[in-house]
């Protein structure tokens, strides 16, 4: 995990000059920048632009608070110095209030005010401050009951503003700790409240029905992690049950969810509605990914050893589990819908500057891509188009995300050793046709071997004879298992990032049996 130094540097000590439009400008922008996950009642109503710093408590926290919102607005519009000098001004500003009690009086202020906080630091790239700050949001939410539906909780209104961040808090708590591979703050709470915390006492608006549906996948992305990452072996059983509450959470999405904004619709408004769909979609496919990745390892590890094996050699062994092979596919498609998705959004010129969360879910697609790509010996046209959608998506992200520049490197990695996969796999060929004759010089590679045995079965050191021959492969060195991956630093997957969909330790079950040994 990559995660930013604190700027060393004092932030601006003057405010920066701003017109009431700009301010406008950036409030829009953090609107957008949230969609989909976050919703606070308040952002719906006219905000003041007024610089003037409030004396009493309450009314300096919501000056804190929008100070945070400009902010996060700025960092989510194309940088320049002066944006810059905005963003760090504002956010110091809001972060001082938030810890002038010493978080000594929580308040329902105080709560969105560590939301935002962390969110904007998974934004700069500083997620374990996000974390903490989630954390401080989560205690200060349960000390105020707001994960308690009180009918005694005041009016109508303030009691969907208090549902509005507790969900707020739970999605965005779920969606960063399923990225971090960190236990969330609000598990064990949610699970206690989550069918009351679902039911709204009016009609909820566009605004949300978005918001309701990522709270309702956070809820399903807590039970895959509990159920399938937290037993001992993954289950195809339990990935289809979890997948099928997967698609009955699709079924019952809003129209306004799922539908383009009209042709009248306000461009601003309009790119909000947007990204908030494509943010919902990306959670989904996630989620999918999350759930399946385990069997397109198991699946992944026998096509490579297969590739790597000679005709004929052992082939009972190298055979890919029915179940397993579904599964895999699942996975494969669902990075591919996500990709699709994000360049069809892309490319109509909508994602911001900084999409602090869409940029873990492009990698997390990618990874599958890539790896299913690696493993073809035929180019898969449609699957080749989105890894290189999600290169370019992301190295556009990297011109103000060192997250983003970072995981555009990985993928660069693997996008020249599939490269090279192909040109080795060509080279070879011929000679896997033939046992009586190989190739003899090259100026490309070394004299190849006419008998491989980097997949041999007849090295037990590394393929024992068991049916289960991702066992081995599994357990191997990426540089032993391919000269693909000779010299390439950063191979190892658990050091790119600590999510459980690149954690390479989880184990695959057969469907038949739950005693089988794990893979």
């Amino acid at each position: 995990m990559l995660e930013t130094e604190t700027p060393h540097d004092l932030p601006p000590i003057v405010e920066p000059s701003l017109h009431p439009s700009q301010i406008h400008a950036l409030l829009r922008s953090y609107r957008i920048a949230i969609n989909g996950f976050i919703y606070l009642l308040s952002d719906s109503r006219p905000e003041d632009v007024n610089s003037h710093r409030p004396a009493t408590v309450n009314s300096r926290t919501q000056s804190a608070l929008r100070d945070i919102k400009i902010a996060i607005g700025a960092q989510s519009t194309q940088n320049d110095p002066t944006t810059i000098q905005v963003e760090r001004y504002f956010f110091a500003r809001g972060q001082r209030v938030a810890f002038a009690g010493m978080i000594e009086t929580p308040s329902l202020e105080l709560v969105k005010l560590f939301l935002l906080m962390a969110f904007y630091m998974m934004g700069a790239c500083r997620r374990n401050a996000a974390f903490m700050y989630l954390g401080v949001a989560a205690r200060a939410a349960v000390a105020l009951g707001l994960h308690l539906k009180d009918s005694k909780a005041g009016t109508i209104e303030e009691q969907r503003e208090r549902t509005c961040v507790w969900m707020s808090l739970c999605t965005l708590d779920l969606m960063s700790s399923s990225i971090l591979g960190r236990p969330p703050a609000t598990a064990n709470i949610r699970s206690e409240y989550n069918e009351r915390l679902g039911e709204m006492e009016e009609p909820p608006g566009a605004m949300e029905e978005r918001l309701l549906a990522s709270y309702r996948m956070s809820q399903i992305l807590d039970e895959i992690i509990v159920r399938l990452y937290g037993e001992t072996a993954a289950s195809a059983d339990t990935a289809e049950s979890l997948l099928a509450k997967l698609n009955e959470w699709s079924n019952s999405l809003p129209k306004s969810v799922l539908s383009s904004p009209s042709a009248d619709t306000e461009p601003h408004t309009a790119q909000a509605h947007i990204v908030g769909s494509l943010h919902i979609a990306c959670s989904y496919h996630f989620a999918v990914i999350i759930v399946s990745r385990p069997f397109l390892i198991s699946s992944l590890g026998v096509r490579l050893a297969r590739m790597c094996n000679s005709p004929g050699e052992n082939e009972s062994l190298l055979q890919e589990d029915a179940a397993h092979v579904k599964l895999a596919n699942a996975c494969t498609d669902s990075a591919l819908y996500m990709m699709q998705t994000c360049m069809e959004v892309y490319h109509s010129g909508l994602l911001l500057g900084n999409m602090c969360i869409l940029k873990a879910f492009v990698f997390a697609a990618a990874l599958v891509l890539g790896f299913s790509l690696f493993s073809q010996k035929d180019t898969d046209t449609a699957v080749e188009q989105a890894f290189h959608g999600a290169l370019e998506i992301l190295r556009t992200l990297a011109q103000q995300s060192a997250q983003a520049s970072h995981y555009y490197e990985i993928l660069s990695s693997l996008k020249n050793a599939i490269a090279e996969q192909r040109q080795r796999l060509m080279q070879y060929a011929p000679q896997n046709k033939n046992r009586y004759v190989s190739k003899l010089f090259s100026l490309n590679s070394d004299r190849p071997l006419a008998n491989p045995t980097r997949f041999s079965m007849e090295n037990d050191d590394l393929l024992p004879a068991t049916p289960n021959i991702l066992d081995a492969w599994a357990s191997m060195d990426p540089a032993e298992q391919d000269p693909a991956f000779s010299g390439w630093e950063g191979m190892e997957l658990p050091l790119w990032d600590s999510f459980p969909f690149i954690d390479g330790s989880l184990p695959v079950s057969n469907r038949s049996s739950e005693s089988n040994p794990a893979l």
